[in-house]
């Protein structure tokens, strides 16, 4: 039995938002992972002319090739890209899901921008500019075409009632510290989804970017200990 995980990176992300979850996978499993790169995001944003049946259409391209070499299929799906992740499991029925800080409820730029200020009224000075988390959503902001926020609007609104057909087993896993999806997201999801077997986690010390927080040791073993249950996983 062999298994492919298809990991969804984010609104105006890339894949380096769940790259270290990934790397931790690929080097205590067999499976065939894959992380595609949304139209219009990646390092450098060029959201601009793209909507969110591309988004959509690309990660179902990459379940597809998965489901074509693989007996089981996990998916993960971080902020929006949970929520891409909830809709494809309840339209191909796959094995597990794990949803990181899915954002079920918005993710908006004025949180952002009041995320960096608290980061620069935090940050001593001449440090700042060492600050990961600050120069990530920085450029997020400068590039951010600001009408494809209403095409992650559409997206969330377009895959939340898929939430209601998942039957599979579901880890959610949410930081308390997040400002951009609160942390009562997690309690929604877990009301909304029908599944029996489903558990919810709070990771005390981690904000949106889950992956890279620092409970993600504590994160990524929760991840591999829910994929248990998935046949000749290791």
């Amino acid at each position: 039995m062999s298994v492919g995980c298809l990991c969804i990176h984010g609104y105006t992300g890339s894949p380096k938002e769940v790259q270290p979850l990934v790397e931790f996978l690929e080097n205590r499993t067999a499976w065939e992972i894959s992380v595609p790169t949304l139209p219009g995001h990646g390092d450098d944003l060029d959201l601009r002319g793209h909507y969110y049946q591309e988004w959509i259409a690309t990660t179902e391209l990459a379940l597809l090739e998965l489901l074509k070499r693989n007996d089981q299929i996990m998916i993960i799906g971080f902020s929006m890209g949970g929520m891409i992740a909830a809709y494809l499991t309840a339209k191909y029925k796959v094995d597990r899901l794990v949803l990181l800080s899915a954002a079920l409820k918005y993710v908006s730029l004025p949180q952002m921008y009041k995320d960096i200020f608290a980061m620069v009224l935090g940050a001593t000075q001449g440090t700042l500019g060492s600050n990961e988390l600050f120069l990530r959503y920085q450029k997020k902001l400068k590039q951010t075409y600001i009408f494809s926020t209403l095409e992650f609007i559409r997206c969330v609104h377009f895959t939340k009632p898929y939430l209601e057909d998942i039957r599979c087993p579901v880890l959610i896993i949410q930081g308390k510290l997040d400002g951009m999806v609160p942390s009562k997201a997690a309690n929604f999801l877990e009301e909304e989804i029908p599944s029996t077997d489903k558990e919810v986690i709070f990771l005390a010390k981690s904000k949106h970017l889950i992956c890279h927080g620092d409970d993600k040791d504590e994160l990524f073993n929760h991840v591999l200990a829910f994929a248990k249950g998935l046949r000749h996983s290791e």
